[in-house]
């Protein structure tokens, strides 16, 4: 009987090719649209995971900057300033902490020969290359020696490197910072664009000691970077950190912190939550349509149930029972589910890659997204088919000859 009921079903749209496929676009656009929009939604989300892991999801960022007594909230790098030496106090007093890094920045007009260049000049210690998984591709990166000596040595990144010296091997080159002369000792590979926007290649690192003396005029540093042993004492850390820094800048205890720590941890789940929250937003507006092809589904199997009254009457006169034809409708409601999801699925499939490859944004197709909205799609077959089944089952078989 389910084998008879299946060839029925494939029969009957086959013979009504134009109803069966306008019947079926529904579910295809449906399960099509589900699956290119979750995978969207987890493109986002990796990307996002991606953009922030460059940086070390175990990483502390201490700037200066908090509350005034009056519970004014100061700007990024006003109010008290942070020092190397803080940095040095953390290191030594707070246990987990696997690197350190301090630096300032500011941006230089940067020429050589006949070229010239803006870009952002970054002093910092030869550990921030560690912590921000920076890659040499020719040459060195900064050293200990750099630091203590103050060396006018610069590592560049692919952007400056190809602007100021388009010819090509920058290593050992001299450019002009701010009319300065400084050494170009290494090149980092290309990282590319940021999660923003900004390109990660277009900067210049020198010695944190080079930019405070010879550059700025400052004792100060912008920022501190710590790195914890892993992503479970980073809270802990944290908690130690702010602790120190609070004694040495001889914060009360009731009073504001004159300095500002981000965890890129807190930071991580809080983006990877908006992002679990626009992939969800992004699959309920694409399984709208899976409703809207289940009602299709509906009014088919009613026209279907019509146009069938007298074949239902005669089914019934022969001995066909209530499930028997209950069940035939139902399969045929099923299997336009099924045929509909399997093509939804390539169209989903499909329009990913075009999104893709067209648009430039990143797709992560998922294995469970395609099984639910197969699974969803075969659901609304079922469930938008009972109605006109039942319907069927219903019918009084004298009824049933009598129409015309």
């Amino acid at each position: 009987m389910l084998n008879e009921s299946i060839k029925m079903a494939l029969d009957g749209m086959i013979s009504n090719k134009l109803r069966t496929f306008l019947t079926l676009l529904g579910i295809i656009i449906g399960v099509g649209a589900v699956i290119a929009m979750v995978s969207l939604g987890f493109g986002v989300k990796e990307n996002i995971k991606q953009n922030i892991s460059r940086l070390g999801s175990n990483l502390l960022v201490i700037t200066s900057g908090g509350r005034t007594a009056t519970g004014a909230r100061l700007a990024a790098g006003e109010g008290a300033k942070l020092t190397y030496e803080d940095a040095q106090a953390i290191v030594r007093q707070v246990d987990g902490i696997a690197a350190m890094s301090a630096s300032v920045s500011q941006s230089y007009q940067l020429v050589a020969g006949n070229q010239n260049w803006t870009s952002r000049v970054e002093g910092t210690t030869p550990s921030n290359f560690t912590i921000q998984t920076l890659e040499i591709e020719d040459g060195r990166i900064l050293n200990e020696k750099d630091l203590s000596s103050r060396g006018r040595v610069a590592v560049i990144g692919k952007t400056v490197a190809e602007s100021l010296f388009p010819d090509g091997d920058a290593v050992g080159k001299i450019m002009r910072v701010n009319k300065a002369p400084f050494q170009v000792i290494g090149v980092l590979k290309s990282k590319g664009q940021s999660g923003v926007g900004q390109d990660q290649d277009d900067i210049v690192y020198i010695p944190l000691t080079t930019a405070q003396n010879r550059m700025m005029g400052i004792t100060h540093v912008q920022r501190i970077t710590l790195q914890a042993e892993n992503e479970n004492t980073i809270n802990d850390v944290q908690a130690e950190t702010e602790q120190v820094l609070r004694s040495r800048h001889k914060i009360k205890e009731n009073d504001y912190d004159d300095f500002t720590v981000r965890n890129m941890a807190a930071i991580m789940d809080t983006m990877m939550e908006t992002a679990n929250s626009i992939t969800m937003l992004l699959g309920c507006i694409a399984a709208i349509s899976l409703l809207v092809g289940g009602i299709g589904i509906m009014n088919i199997m009613l026209v279907s149930v019509t146009e069938r009254t007298r074949e239902i009457g005669i089914r019934k006169a022969l001995g066909a029972t209530y499930n028997n034809i209950l069940l035939q409708f139902l399969i045929e409601a099923m299997v336009i589910g099924i045929v509909g999801g399997t093509l939804g699925v390539v169209l989903g499939v499909g329009a990913s890659f075009a999104i893709s490859h067209f648009a430039g944004w990143n797709t992560v197709i998922s294995m469970w997204a395609i099984i639910i909205a197969v699974v969803f799609s075969v659901g609304i077959g079922l469930f938008f088919g009972i109605y006109p089944a039942r319907k069927a089952a219903l019918l009084d078989p004298i009824d049933a000859l009598r129409y015309e």
